[in-house]
């Protein structure tokens, strides 16, 4: 067995890899960009070293920096995880030649299936069945949209070396092909450096189902049955579980048989993923599914498949790539169980999940909970860089039965808390909990469907019921510590003589809004929240405050909460009991910055980014919902719309400015 590997990549998935090749005797050792100094894959890591800044294409994606680091560092094998040069087949080529075994399939298997059209047109000839659509080489626009109109709407641009959900759009009609096809363009040029593209039919009521499939050196190639990856969100995958709810014997056989004949068509080595789109109108059929693509790689999802099948697949990655024949048959393989995986992201749900950065001021992890599993790169205090991926954490529960397996997940995440950025987890515990969910009505638009379900307007509510309370018994603390004497109007109780009716005003910022809250107190508290847009009127009742923990009751339901102060900030992050998070802060009205409040003609960056894109111009007429900045931040594009009818006053960025979170880039001023 290999003596010592490199792992070519970050977070929790060279953690991952790190931990199996410890155990198997190797050295590892970590590459690391200026960011992630302190990044848990460093720490963990036998020796690491730096490769450069933040910018991925100067480290995490520098071919020749990593092999140099391999070439000083006697590493007899660089594993690449998932991401970054992966499924880089000039990288895998170079590691072959400079003597370093690539921890992958060979460079030819790769190419092969590198490119979407090229792979679907090698899958149809081998005869595994292939979704109607265009995947030629002629990339003229108008050309494109007819082809699009010949196939039939609603129809799918994908980037043809995409993956991970970017490079994607469904386009319903034709007159939004245009726009579609440029947007998906520009983002497959950024993340992969080619922006041509293929059209296929969208398939109405879809389920993704992808095969685990894995091959040796020596011929044989075996299957590890399938995932349903089929909640996902802008392409990209939310909940995974093995195997496939409602999945027949015969249309299981039928799926791997598929799998591992791409598999040997292209020659295949090591761990790899078939992923099918599987047409459910008529129900689960073998007939009923479509190949999409081949990720030559480890899957993130991977671990459901080792909870089922005992089968450690980074072990076997390296075993393959020492040249180790496989340890087991087809025959040999058995499911046992159910296994269900969430991806805890740092990202806003109640804000068209826009990705966070920041620190984790705290973190933990429930304990003692049979079938838990957690994946992680990060530990309480680490920086989530705007950079790269926000995933905290892969949260994977195994159970004998799938609704054992989801049962202790949603108990993991009740169990898990984040405070220092707006996470997913309210919106996992949603989602696992929702009755299509466990009765396994599923398919890739469920999270669309049932949305208002997943994430109740409710949440909202109680949220800004528990920022409000909250940071008047952050104010009530404050006046205890600086007047001395103790006095009963500094309790965070309402006390007033002789149980007189009291009331309190706060001016706050709630997540990037102002906010003007009074709090009545009385036999039931009310509090009367207005902002610019909305108004909330509420009735809480049982109010107890202490010490930044907070017990009441809201519309007959336990509302909890707790706060903690951000350290030489006046800042709280309040998070309740439905894991939800609001950030407040103390309004200073001496220093409102001018036109603040307005009515929404501040157009701010909503996370730290890069301008790819600026559509306004000073003394330019714009309309409300029209597209003023296009903003690129971890990886993905985010298009920053106008909130009214205005015309535009001020410009303060350029097309490739790197902004913060918070910058002011665009200033409207409504039109009479």
């Amino acid at each position: 067995m290999f003596s010592s590997v490199l792992i070519a990549n970050r977070g929790e998935i060279a953690c991952r890899i790190i931990r199996t090749a410890k155990r198997m005797g190797m050295r590892t050792i970590a590459v690391y960009s200026e960011p992630d100094a302190d990044a848990l894959h460093v720490q963990l890591a036998d020796e690491a070293h730096l490769i450069g800044p933040a910018d991925a294409s100067q480290s995490y994606l520098d071919q020749a920096k990593i092999l140099q680091v391999a070439a000083d560092t006697a590493a007899q094998c660089i594993h690449p995880g998932y991401g970054f040069l992966s499924e880089n087949a000039e990288f895998a080529a170079k590691c072959a030649a400079s003597g370093v075994k690539f921890i992958g399939p060979p460079a030819e298997a790769i190419r092969a299936m590198g490119l979407k059209d090229a792979a679907k047109a090698l899958m149809a000839e081998a005869g595994v069945p292939v979704v109607p659509g265009y995947m030629g080489d002629s990339q003229g626009a108008k050309f494109l949209e007819l082809e699009a109109d010949k196939i039939g709407y609603p129809v799918l641009i994908k980037a043809v070396a995409g993956g991970g959900g970017k490079g994607m759009r469904k386009v319903a009609r034709s007159r939004e092909f245009a726009a579609a096809l440029e947007s998906c363009r520009r983002e497959a040029k950024a993340s992969f450096g080619d922006d041509r593209v293929l059209i296929e039919k969208f398939v109405e009521k879809p389920r993704h189902i992808e095969v685990q499939v894995f091959a040796d050196a020596h011929g044989h190639a075996v299957h590890l049955f399938e995932r349903d990856c089929s909640l996902q969100r802008r392409h990209q995958k939310v909940i995974e579980e093995a195997p496939a709810p409602g999945m027949t014997d015969e249309m299981r056989s039928a799926m791997g048989e598929a799998a591992v004949l791409a598999a040997k068509a292209v020659g295949y080595e090591g761990a790899g993923t078939v992923e099918f789109i599987v047409d459910t109108s008529r129900g689960l059929r073998p007939d009923g599914f479509f190949f999409m693509e081949m990720n030559t790689r480890l899957q993130v999802e991977h671990p459901v498949t080792e909870m089922i099948t005992g089968t450690d697949l980074v072990e076997q990655q390296f075993r393959a790539a020492f040249g180790e024949p496989l340890r087991f048959s087809q025959s040999d393989l058995t499911i046992g169980g159910h296994a269900v995986e969430a991806r805890l992201y740092a990202e806003d749900p109640l804000n068209g999940f826009l990705p966070q950065a920041g620190r984790l001021l705290r973190l933990s992890w429930p304990q003692q909970i049979q079938g838990l599993r957690v994946d992680t790169g990060v530990a309480e205090g680490a920086e989530i860089s705007p950079f790269y991926d926000p995933m905290i954490a892969k949260v994977i529960a195994h159970g004998s039965t799938r609704a054992e397996a989801i049962q202790r997940l949603v108990q993991g995440l009740r169990g898990t808390e984040v405070i220092g950025l707006r996470t997913n987890l309210a919106f996992l515990t949603g989602l696992l909990e929702h009755s299509a969910f466990a009765e396994a009505d599923l398919d890739t638009g469920f999270i669309e469907t049932h949305w208002k379900d997943i994430v109740p307007p409710i949440w909202k509510e109680r949220a800004i019921a528990a920022a409000v309370l909250s940071a008047y018994d952050c104010i009530c603390r404050l006046r205890q510590h600086q007047g001395g004497a103790a006095s009963p109007w500094d309790l965070a109780s309402g006390w007033s003589f002789a149980g007189l009716s009291r009331r309190e005003r706060l001016h706050l910022v709630l997540d990037g809004v102002e906010t003007v809250a009074a709090i009545e107190w009385g036999q039931t508290t009310r509090l009367s929240v207005s902002t610019a847009e909305e108004a909330f009127d509420m009735l809480v009742e049982d109010v107890a405050l202490d010490n930044g923990s907070l017990t009441a009751i809201y519309k007959d339901a336990a509302l909890e909460a707790s706060c903690l102060r951000v350290p030489d900030q006046d800042k709280l992050m309040i998070v309740t009991n439905d894991r939800v998070m609001m950030e407040a802060e103390f309004q200073d009205l001496t220093a409102r910055e001018e036109g603040a409040g307005a009515g929404g003609n501040l157009i701010r960056a909503p996370m730290s980014g890069r301008i790819i894109g600026l559509q306004a111009r000073e003394g330019q007429k714009i309309v409300s919902g029209a597209p003023v900045v296009i903003l690129e931040a971890m990886k993905m594009e985010h298009t920053l719309t106008a909130g009214l009818s205005a015309v535009v006053k001020e410009v303060n960025a350029a097309e490739g400015d790197q902004v913060e979170e918070g910058q002011v880039l665009v200033v409207l001023e409504p039109q009479e």
